[in-house]
């Protein structure tokens, strides 16, 4: 427990152990789940809650600044289970506080605490929430990131509740970023957790932000990570989320390649169709990667940027390899649809990868390119000239 603010304090647990988030996201640095206590005259808010791991150690943090007094309302501005996941344990203790969040929200928390009878009050974008002398406004924003999801304006103390938006999973003893030691891998924690939960999100990024533009902040203060001050990193991660979120038009058309490659035939044909392409888009960004030899989340970044992108596949047991998997598991569902996309690869027996993946790529919405450049075994040149013709005709179908 620490006390940010006149009756204002930081109730949440550290979790540095951590190195994997949602089966997918690396977290090097651990992270923490933060709650928050305001205390105002007449009533006290808790905002947010805790994963249902450290039920304990939140409830223990409670403790220490409530005491033997019932906060009023738990605000949730988010029901994601690492936000919800100690609800229950909450509701247990204090059977009269009132659970504040979204309309959505109020329909998801039901399910994850099987409690369908739940004291819930639901607000909208504007509302205002009375603790007395502290007065709470309700910033609904919805896909930062979940349909759910709101901040929490404490207004006087301008301290802004951000849920997940400006959060990190990052995990030192000092709750507020200017006292962090590893300020840089801090930073590089921050910009990877944008990346992964806000990157897809462009458009709502921004609003996010025009919506929170207007008012003075204090004190940001996420889900997750450090408490961000003005002399700490809060204008510069405010404007590293306002430059990544802005959509750049670019002439140049970025067409990447993946591919695995078990004895290099794979390979070949990357590079005379990477030859391909360019000589029909000279200024292409055209760039061949060998998927196990790169960083995955670079790999994911590459793709999902792409105006177009191919994929090398290669046949083991009747599929395609586990790496083509893995990149395939960080596409943008979202933002992916009607991209164009390619096959190609050297197969031995049978070659069913092809299909499997283009199949998972049409799922995705993806415009799969209805050839594929398929060779049994070793190309010979005249096959590379031909994954060379292919290439020529995938570009010259994306310049349209």
């Amino acid at each position: 427990m620490k006390q940010l603010a006149p009756c204002v304090y930081h109730t949440g647990v550290f979790n540095p152990a951590m190195r994997v988030f949602d089966v997918i996201m690396r977290t090097e640095y651990g992270t923490s789940y933060n709650s928050y206590v305001v205390a105002g005259s007449e009533k006290t808010a808790v905002i947010e809650a805790s994963h249902a791991s450290f039920t304990e150690n939140f409830i223990s943090e409670l403790q220490a600044v409530l005491g033997e007094c019932a906060p009023d309302y738990i605000i949730l501005n988010h029901t994601e289970p690492d936000h919800s996941g100690s609800v229950n344990a909450v509701l247990e203790k204090y059977p009269d506080i009132q659970i504040v969040t979204t309309k959505a929200a109020s329909i998801y928390i039901k399910n994850i605490t099987n409690r369908h009878n739940l004291n819930i009050k639901t607000v909208k974008d504007g509302d205002i929430l009375s603790l007395g002398d502290k007065s709470l406004r309700f910033i609904v924003a919805p896909f930062l990131h979940w349909p759910d999801s709101m901040f929490t304006y404490l207004e006087k103390e301008n301290i802004l509740f951000s849920c997940d938006f400006f959060g990190a999973h990052f995990c030192e003893p000092a709750i507020y970023d200017s006292k962090s030691v590893y300020k840089d891998k801090y930073f590089e924690s921050a910009k990877y957790y944008y990346d992964c939960i806000f990157g897809p999100f462009p458009a709502h990024v921004q609003s996010g932000l025009t919506k929170i533009a207007g008012i003075p902040l204090k004190l940001i203060c996420p889900s997750h990570g450090p408490v961000l001050t003005p002399e700490g990193f809060l204008d510069k991660v405010w404007d590293f989320y306002k430059e990544s979120s802005t959509i750049k038009e670019s002439k140049i058309k970025r067409i990447p390649l993946f591919y695995c490659t078990a004895y290099g035939n794979t390979q070949r044909i990357a590079e005379a169709i990477r030859e391909g392409i360019l000589s029909v888009l000279p200024d292409g960004e055209v760039t061949a990667f060998n998927i196990i030899e790169c960083d995955q989340a670079m790999l994911a970044q590459r793709l999902n940027s792409s105006d177009a992108f191919l994929i090398g596949a290669l046949t083991i047991n009747r599929d395609a390899v586990p790496p083509i998997w893995n990149l395939l598991s960080g596409i943008d569902a979202i933002n992916i649809q009607k991209r164009p996309a390619a096959l190609f690869g050297s197969y031995g027996w049978s070659g069913e990868a092809f299909a499997n993946v283009a199949s998972r790529l049409s799922s995705l919405k993806c415009a799969v390119y209805e050839k594929q450049f398929k060779i049994n075994f070793v190309p010979t040149e005249n096959d590379l000239k031909d994954a060379a013709a292919f290439g020529k005709e995938f570009a010259a179908c994306v310049s349209k």
